[in-house]
């Protein structure tokens, strides 16, 4: 009888072609070690909700990566933002899994019940229509996400000027996810063999920026999507490519990435954004990893026009988010996973996001 005879694919929308993707990549694989690193939040929820760590091969490893903005947020950034919320006639505005991160001493959400006007909104430009409703008071939009979400906040940042909204700026905390994997691919801690790239970030900046995998560290990378079959197909040809030792960047999203992303959304970014260095949870401070709202646009950017005092950074004690976020430990590896730390409960932000690696881990362990 077949490993994956007594396994259950009648769950899956195509069982018979994800049963024939789990027998493949167990024949390729073989005895070999092979550790896979996921880097977006949606692909980490999706391992989890389909099982696929108890269908794979138990020597293929699938490492949940820095995919997750509210969880690669630094505590200094969120202090920063707890301290804009306190300042007098500031309402922030963010988007809902942001409010409940704990920074050194509190969260969003602690200082909105402490009386602090913090709102929780779907779309940057509710932000905008909150600024217009409320021209005596002060709208910040806390900026958070990778590439995907850029484009809106510049888009948003042009609208406040077409509209001179004098009220409305943006706190912005975004990051680059390839800095992020140049920084894992680097880390001798670290074995990476093969990355399952992120379809939402590749339908903006393509395939060449992935590139420096190949040449630098000879390590294959795959553009995966994100039904079962998708990301079953992307990890067969991550491993068919590191088996045969032929590293490459391969598309197998191609209904969703085009191998030159959207130049349209990029010129959006390098009109309002400019590179900056920027510090992640786990990864510390990486050069040119983030972005930061260009001189031009200065009158609606809050690190400009809000001067605050932000408490010194105090890290969790025992939270060892940040080796999760770099694939040095499982979430249950934690000494805080399960016990002290829960979902109702989170200590860290990889069990408070909706896309957090803890929080997919304890969701679906069993």
């Amino acid at each position: 009888m077949s490993a994956t005879a007594a396994i259950d694919f009648s769950v899956f929308r195509d069982p018979e072609r994800v049963r024939g993707l789990v027998e493949r990549i167990g024949r390729l694989a073989g005895e070999r070690e092979i550790n896979l690193m996921e880097v977006c939040g949606t692909h980490t929820m999706s391992i989890g909700r389909y099982g696929f760590r108890s269908i794979l091969p138990r020597n293929l490893h699938l490492l949940s990566g820095p995919g997750c903005p509210v969880c690669v947020t630094a505590n200094r950034d969120i202090d920063h933002a707890v301290a804009l919320a306190r300042h007098e006639g500031v309402i922030i505005a963010t988007f809902g899994d942001m409010v409940r991160v704990s920074g050194s001493t509190s969260s969003l959400a602690a200082e909105k019940a402490q009386g602090r006007d913090v709102r929780v909104v779907y779309s940057p430009l509710d932000a905008l229509d909150i600024a217009a409703a409320h021209p005596e008071q002060h709208v910040v939009f806390m900026g958070v996400g990778f590439e995907t979400t850029a484009p809106a906040i510049a888009a948003c940042i042009l609208e406040a000027e077409a509209r001179d909204l004098a009220n409305f700026s943006v706190f912005c905390v975004h990051k680059l996810t390839p800095a992020a994997l140049a920084a894992i691919a680097a880390d001798p801690k670290t074995r990476i063999d093969g990355f399952i790239l992120p379809g939402h970030v590749s339908t903006i900046i393509g395939l060449e920026p992935y590139e420096f995998l190949v040449r630098e560290h000879q390590t294959p990378g795959v553009v995966c999507g994100f039904e079962p079959v998708d990301i079953l197909a992307g990890v067969e040809r991550l491993v068919e490519l590191i088996v045969a030792g032929t590293p490459r960047i391969e598309n197998a999203y191609p209904r969703g990435v085009a191998r030159e992303g959207n130049p349209h959304a990029r010129a959006l970014i390098d009109q309002v954004f400019e590179l900056a260095d920027a510090t992640w949870r786990g990864l510390g401070e990486l050069p040119a990893s983030g972005l930061a709202i260009r001189p031009t646009y200065a009158r609606f950017d809050a690190r400009r026009r809000l001067d605050v005092a932000v408490e010194p950074t105090v890290e969790p004690a025992g939270c060892r988010c940040g080796d999760v976020l770099r694939g040095r430990i499982a979430p249950s590896a934690c000494p805080l996973f399960g016990r002290v730390c829960t979902p109702q409960n989170p200590v860290g932000p990889c069990m408070v996001s909706s896309e957090g690696s803890c929080a997919a881990h304890y969701r679906y362990r069993d």
